[in-house]
């Protein structure tokens, strides 16, 4: 019995547990990775090379996700916010949009399961604004070529209670 088969035997529950499951593997992968390049070298080291691994991750997981959900090319904002409710981060953290106007949203990751263990454990907010970057603006540019990011407030930046980071996108006029 292949993979397939063996899914299709699991309720849309069961699904959904093992989609979520899948996605704190992977974060927990990425966070164990980024802990041995800090303990090996510094900080610093870890964050760039964390930023050059995301930029690579973030074009596949946006153009696997206009794969699977047939979004096309150029498609804009909309697109865009299509593309982010089907990120991994969508299936463990608390993220919204807010409407700015025809040509600009703001994309906040309300909670983050990073962030708040951290927080749990007494820790300083993880400085990820470096990664973040790049990891929404390749994330976008892959959606579509057109759209511009800036960060509005990411870590180690000051953030208000109500999220952890929050990314502007503007769709440039051709």
């Amino acid at each position: 019995m292949d993979h397939r088969e063996r899914l299709m035997r699991h309720s849309k529950e069961e699904l959904i547990g093992f989609l979520e499951d899948a996605a704190k593997n992977w974060l927990a992968h990425d966070g164990l990775w980024f802990l041995a390049v800090e303990e090996a070298f510094d900080m610093d080291t870890a964050i760039r090379l964390d930023a050059k691994a995301w930029e690579q991750f973030s074009a596949i997981e946006a153009r696997r996700i206009m794969k699977r959900l047939g979004i096309e090319p150029g498609g804009g904002l909309e697109a865009l916010k299509k593309a982010l409710q089907y990120r991994l981060y969508a299936y463990i953290n608390r993220q919204e949009i807010i409407e700015v106007d025809e040509h600009t949203f703001i994309f906040r990751m309300n909670e983050c399961r990073v962030q708040s263990a951290r927080k749990r454990k007494g820790l300083p907010d993880f400085p990820c604004k470096p990664v973040g970057i790049v990891e929404y603006s390749v994330f976008a540019r892959t959606i579509d070529p057109r759209i511009e990011t800036r960060c509005i407030a990411c870590p180690p930046d000051p953030h208000p209670p109500e999220y952890w980071c929050a990314w502007e996108f503007t769709l440039r006029s051709t």
